[in-house]
């Protein structure tokens, strides 16, 4: 199958970044990355950086960087987003050294955030280590984890994908929620990661772009011990344990103090040579994923 790029790291923006540390060390089982363009960054293997938290208005997800294997695919990458009409800027030295990759070009997604497209991030100094997670998390190959984000831009994000970035729709989800109210989401992969990218159809501007981003644990069990450390902060857990339909992925869902939400899964269905599961399903999940508790209000 085709594998030319990977999710390398993921930008969010919150008014102070230290609010999230406690999140997400204690809660989800990364730990201090090294530092990038001056942000708080977090890891979850043996890579420089994997999050990078920066101060800032938004309280979103602002950039999302996807690495591609080679220089080759770099290049096709890029020629590919402007033959499809979509403006590519040439990164300087001094912007990919601040981000710790060798390469780097940025574009802008129909939905809202910057995409960075990079080559050669560099290691850490020292292997990813917790005692929160020992089986370690699944990133080789597949890259950081996932993100789904909700977008009005539905069809010109489907076409950045797809056309731009080199994309592939891996199933799609169309469900009613409650009367009157559809949720259609498309998931796209671009290696044996079920879905690298998510979108969701939103009917108007959310004040969230990014609904969660999900980490894979090595381990079932470290699924579950993540959830214990969730149930035991008083963080809202939108969605308890239990196994989604489509992709097969072992998790549950808790919301971080900047509102977005963490997946913490295990177990997930790989992307094959040949593909041909890509069908609609009319369900989130084949059992769980119950809401436990929310936000007071």
């Amino acid at each position: 199958m085709n594998h030319d790029l990977e999710i390398a790291y993921v930008g969010i923006e919150v008014p102070d970044p230290a609010t999230l540390t406690g999140f997400f060390d204690q809660v989800i089982g990364l730990v201090p990355g090294e530092s990038a363009d001056g942000a708080l960054t977090w890891r979850n293997d043996d890579k420089a950086h994997r999050v990078m938290v920066s101060p800032g208005a938004a309280n979103d997800a602002t950039v999302v960087a996807f690495e591609a294997v080679d220089d080759e695919a770099f290049t096709a990458t890029v020629e590919r987003l402007r033959a499809v009409g979509f403006a590519v800027a040439d990164g300087t030295g001094e912007q990919a050294a601040a981000r710790r990759v060798r390469r780097l070009a940025r574009t802008r997604a129909p939905w809202g955030i910057s995409i960075e497209i990079v080559q050669g991030l560099a290691d850490a100094s020292s292997p990813y280590a917790s005692p929160l997670v020992p089986g370690g998390f699944l990133t080789g190959g597949v890259g950081f984890g996932h993100v789904v984000f909700a977008t009005p831009e539905f069809e010109e994000s489907h076409r950045f994908l797809v056309d731009g970035l080199g994309f592939a729709r891996s199933d799609w989800l169309e469900m009613e929620i409650m009367a009157g109210l559809e949720l259609e989401v498309n998931f796209y992969h671009c290696n044996q990661r079920h879905h690298t990218v998510a979108l969701a159809r939103a009917p108007f501007e959310l004040p969230q772009k990014l609904h969660h981003l999900m980490v894979e644990t090595r381990d079932r069990d470290d699924v579950g011990a993540a959830f214990d450390r969730a149930w035991a902060t008083d963080l809202p857990i939108p969605n308890g344990l239990g196994r989604h339909d489509n992709d097969g992925m072992f998790s549950f869902y808790v919301e971080s103090p900047a509102g977005f939400q963490v997946e913490v899964g295990h177990g997930a269905r790989v992307i094959t040579d040949g593909w041909d599961d890509e069908r609609r399903y009319d369900r989130i999940s084949a059992w769980g994923h119950q809401p436990l508790r929310q936000k007071a209000l």
